[in-house]
């Protein structure tokens, strides 16, 4: 299945295009990189979001997610959001923020 190309163009629109933002194709699906660290994206039909560990716990504790996982192995900081979880714009902006948020705590890559 390819990614949610709806999906990818409500998250662009919640994003509002900020310095230093780069959409890339990656794991089948696409990224937002803010200053070349991943702050969301989509794969399939869930929205990704990088919480960081310390935002993990409570992310994870929301409902409609689970662990960001293709792999067979989790990544620790990272949430796939069924579309459940963003379905309104007020929760989508909510998960985008976070994401944002979070990748702009890290140094420029």
């Amino acid at each position: 299945m390819a990614y949610d190309e709806g999906l990818a163009q409500r998250v662009r629109e919640t994003l509002d295009d900020p310095p230093g933002l780069v959409e890339k194709k990656m794991f089948g699906g696409v990224g937002f990189m803010l200053h070349g660290n991943m702050a969301c994206g989509v794969h399939k039909d869930k929205l990704i979001v990088r919480v960081g560990l310390e935002g993990y716990e409570e992310a994870i504790s929301r409902p409609h997610t689970a662990p960001f996982d293709i792999t067979g192995r989790a990544m620790k900081g990272w949430v796939m959001v069924k579309s459940a979880g963003y379905e309104s714009d007020d929760h989508l902006n909510e998960w985008v923020q976070q994401g944002v948020d979070f990748a702009l705590t890290l140094p420029p890559k």
